[in-house]
């Protein structure tokens, strides 16, 4: 088998080489809901896709994610160009377990929701180059349960999973260390994912389990590993083969597509499996390294991730003569061949024209324009090979006639979309006189400057009051013109102190004291002020298992998640402009054909309307899932 064959090659080298590591650890980062992450970042990257993988690694019970500072995570992070984070769990139940017996299985509550964050945080950081199609998450024991529902929440997210020594999903706390509990694994996996279950059918999954484990019944490795092939509908193989070499072996069974892999881990207790010199509390160096094992599944058998690579367009040369405007470049392929190059042309005034050209000679291409009005011309350059794969866009501007008296920058399709305690302003940016300088967000905070790609803008500031506010966007060119408009939004902070800080501002009571406590200990946690009925609120925490009496509203404007007396939805938000505009927003996806792409609905998957240009209003309860028309 090739996943075995290579991963004995790799652990062959890794005993033939000295164990240096060109990457380097980040410890104790507050990131993604977490007071204290480790990340190690590898010199590398991945051998498939476009970048670095993710693998997330969550302790076990009464473990220090210290431990894993020796455990070899970073042979497999630079092995498979993988970043490597390990957070400490947040609401920590019993012997600072991993919670996944206790409150709701949803995306936006507790450690789940902490664990969505730091993913998201990682790949969308672009130091870290993540590619979106290689986040996984790993765990064990009591992390290897709660790697394994946030894998169920949230497919779109984690493309595969690894479960070492974990009891099923669903499971009680006496059945990690009591006798077995059976678990319909499937059928919970597909509840907890919901809307989000088409992507079950791309995600792959890694069960295994020390055949010396003594801690947690050894008849969850193959409880699990079914549960999570009648959910992939996959077949088993027949057979089974050793992987590792010398005494640090493993017997790995697989099943159709190499959907799902289950490991034997010989000579393994209850541990996290480091294979030779790893050490410290719940490490095991008596058997493989299990992270290289993942490193090296993850990249055979991920579905998602795109291993042909898209072409490469360089030295663009854009000219406008007797009202034609001439684009040419040099155009390449590594792995195929370049099938057709796309150009668009859009004036300042939207009007778009639209052309091709096939004919590509020794990498070069020229591709010349009917004759245009006069204008200032956004020029827009991609390719596709011969597998469909296409370019990331050239983006350039060329201008046809005489330049306009100066004029200022407008500002285009301006938008605020609001996060927590924090605000990102995206919209567009066009000088017709091509010398605009600067656009400014002017927050309660602070003036931020904004990243403009060709014409776009993002800017961002987050730690914001809660209540209304409003933020002023200024565009100034080189001639000292100015624009700017002014948005108003609403920033929901809600309180975050710890339980007795709650009791004694009056937020919570002794009535809920136990839950709270089990759930959060003495950490600090965030509550938000929620409409009862009429005057009356509750403060709670995200799924309601923490909650205060109900009682008079504080009056404060930091309300969420209810209804004022006009029955208005205040948690509904509604967007209009242009379908492109919700793409880049994420309200919305396209299929990304050139001409006529068609988008849909980010969550509903409902059709919209026209294509790039068209227009559309969306409106979303969640700000997850997106549907046409306006809040009811």
């Amino acid at each position: 088998m090739k996943c075995s064959l290579r991963f004995l090659l790799l652990i062959s080298l890794a005993l033939m080489t000295p164990l240096t590591h060109a990457g380097s650890w980040q410890n104790n980062q507050s990131l993604g809901g977490f007071n204290r992450v480790h990340i190690y970042t590898p010199d590398s990257e991945s051998p498939v896709g476009d970048g670095r993988s993710l693998l997330i690694v969550l302790h076990g019970c009464t473990q220090s994610i210290d431990a894993y500072l020796t455990a070899n995570l970073e042979e497999a992070a630079e092995a498979h160009g993988m970043v490597v984070a390990v957070p400490d769990a947040m609401n920590k139940a019993g012997f600072s377990c991993w919670s996944y017996w206790q409150g709701s299985k949803s995306r936006s509550a507790g450690d789940y929701k902490n664990l969505i964050s730091l993913a998201t945080a990682l790949r969308t950081d672009s130091s870290y180059s993540i590619d979106d199609s290689q986040v996984y998450i790993a765990g064990l024991s009591s992390g290897a349960a709660f790697a394994n529902t946030t894998a169920c929440l949230a497919p779109d997210i984690f493309a595969g999973m690894g479960v070492s020594a974990g009891p099923s999903i669903g499971t009680s706390s006496s059945g990690a260390i009591g006798s077995c509990e059976y678990a319909n694994v499937a059928q919970r996996c597909q509840q907890y994912a919901g809307s989000y279950s088409g992507d079950l059918t791309t995600q792959i999954a890694s069960i295994a389990h020390g055949d010396a484990d003594t801690t947690v019944d050894q008849c969850y490795n193959r409880q699990n590993a079914e549960g999570m092939a009648s959910v992939y509908n996959v077949g088993e193989l027949t057979g089974s083969t050793t992987i590792g070499n010398g005494a640090r072996t493993a017997q790995e069974y697989l099943w159709q597509n190499g959907r799902v892999s289950m490991l034997w881990l010989n000579g393994v207790d209850h541990a996290w499996s480091g294979g030779q010199g790893a050490s410290g509390s719940y490490i095991n160096g008596s058997g493989i390294n299990y992270a290289m094992y993942l490193g090296d599944y993850f990249a055979n058998n991920n579905a998602r991730v795109n291993r042909n690579n898209a072409p490469v367009i360089s030295d663009v040369g854009l000219s406008a003569n007797n009202g034609q405007i001439t684009v040419s470049g040099q155009v390449s392929d590594a792995d195929g061949s370049v099938d057709t190059v796309f150009v668009q042309l859009r004036d300042d005034a939207d009007n778009i024209y639209q052309y091709e050209t096939q004919a590509i000679n020794n990498n070069m291409f020229t591709l010349t324009s009917t004759v245009l009005p006069d204008a200032l011309y956004f020029v827009k350059i991609s390719a596709t090979d011969n597998e469909g794969a296409t370019s990331p866009t050239v983006s350039d501007s060329v201008r046809i006639g005489p330049a306009p008296p100066d004029t200022p920058p407008q500002l285009r399709n301006i938008q605020v979309v609001v996060s927590g305690q924090c605000a990102v302003i995206e919209g567009e940016v066009v000088d017709v006189n091509q010398n605009a300088i600067a656009v400014d967000a002017a927050f309660s905070t602070g003036t931020v400057s904004a990243e403009i790609s060709g014409t776009l803008l993002s800017a961002s500031a987050c730690e914001l009051p809660g209540g209304q506010q409003s933020v002023t966007i200024t565009a100034r060119d080189a001639t000292d013109l100015t624009s700017e408009e002014v948005l108003t939004f609403t920033v929901d902070a809600g309180v975050t102190a710890t339980l007795d800080a709650h009791i004694t501002a009056g937020r919570l009571n002794y009535t809920n004291y136990a839950n709270c406590y089990l759930e959060y200990n003495s950490s600090a946690f965030k509550l938000n002020e929620v409409t009862a009925s009429g005057a009356q609120c509750q403060w709670q925490d995200d799924d309601n298992s923490c909650a205060g009496p109900v009682q008079a509203c504080s009056g404060s404007g930091s309300g969420s998640g209810g209804s004022d007396s006009d029955g208005d939805n205040d948690a509904c938000a509604t967007y209009t402009t242009a379908n492109y505009y919700h793409k880049v927003a994420g309200r919305a996806y396209s299929t990304g054909y050139y001409y006529s792409p068609d988008y849909f609905a980010t969550g509903s998957d409902e059709a919209l309307s026209g294509s790039t240009w068209g227009t559309s209003t969306l409106f979303s309860i969640d700000g997850e899932s997106w549907a046409s028309g306006s809040c009811p």
